[in-house]
């Protein structure tokens, strides 16, 4: 079992004809179970052609419709990007993965806005993808640094997801499912919804949280953690806290009023029974001892 995706979801590329496109929807295809799980890609002005065997769309319900595709992954530029999950959330697909970086907060807003009461849910922008080890991989991720096992893994930072990822296997630990979920101020799922999928989850044992100043996300998961969760989780948090008025890392990881420093996401954290390392080299380690 896993989370979200697996070897029975079908998949288009939205911006399939592109580089970035192209590259990636190769890479995922060549990953365990993709050559039969990516079915579609979509690009308005070249419907009927095809990427490697793939058919092109002109849109995502039209795809949808004629490949039975429920998941959509995003490598739309920028100023395009948000109507591109606007186009997935409006054809019901169960979940979107917006790769995409740099899209416009207005943009976001007003995507967020109208997926209200929609049954489609997102992962990202900004973000490296999801993947279920030795199943199915959707995004950015790389593949053979996985192995399917029983921990899951969900990070705002694409970078640390890989770390953590490294030092589980190190420590022998496969994943049940890995999620980047990005760190832009505005995105789709939360640290909080994908722990309630783990928590739910019979081929989870324990999760690893990697957090970034900024927000208060991480500790909105820490306190629904304590009062529900049935698992051990490890959390660690990431960032430097940057001068007034500038960032640093991700358009989220931004302090505001004293609110959402590393040090108080951490004191929440730990206040509400999650393990928690201040060192990095230390994530693998600490989840397996959870597990003692």
């Amino acid at each position: 079992m896993s989370i979200l995706i697996n070897q029975n979801s079908r998949v288009m590329t939205q911006g399939i004809t592109g580089k970035t496109g192209q590259f990636h929807t190769r890479m995922c295809r060549e990953y365990a179970n993709g050559n039969q799980c990516f079915v579609a890609g979509v690009n308005p002005r070249k419907p009927g052609e095809q990427f490697e065997g793939i058919p092109i769309f002109a849109t995502v319900r039209e795809a949808k419709e004629a490949t039975g595709a429920n998941v959509s992954v995003i490598y739309v530029p920028p100023p395009f990007a948000a109507s591109a999950i606007d186009e997935a959330v409006e054809a019901e697909l169960n979940l979107v993965i917006c790769i995409t970086e740099g899209i416009p907060v207005r943009d976001m807003i007003r995507t967020r806005f109208k997926m209200q009461g929609k049954k489609t849910r997102l992962i990202g922008p900004n973000c490296p993808g999801i993947i279920t080890p030795d199943e199915i991989k959707i995004g950015i991720m790389p593949g053979y640094i996985h192995k399917k096992g029983r921990i899951g893994v969900v990070s705002r930072s694409g970078t640390l997801t890989y770390e953590a990822v490294a030092q589980l296997m190190e420590q022998g630990l496969g994943q049940s499912t890995c999620i980047g979920i990005g760190g832009d101020p505005v995105n789709g799922l939360k640290h909080l919804d994908v722990m309630q999928l783990f928590n739910d989850d019979d081929e989870t044992d324990a999760v690893l949280m990697v957090g970034e100043i900024g927000g208060t996300d991480e500790e909105d998961c820490a306190r629904w953690v304590k009062e529900n969760m049935r698992k051990p989780v490890v959390g660690f948090i990431a960032g430097v806290t940057a001068p007034p008025g500038k960032r640093m890392g991700h358009a989220g990881a931004i302090i505001s009023g004293g609110k959402g420093t590393a040090q108080e996401k951490l004191a929440v954290m730990e206040e509400c029974g999650i393990k928690i390392t201040r060192n990095p080299a230390e994530m693998g380690k600490l989840l397996k001892s959870a597990l003692g």
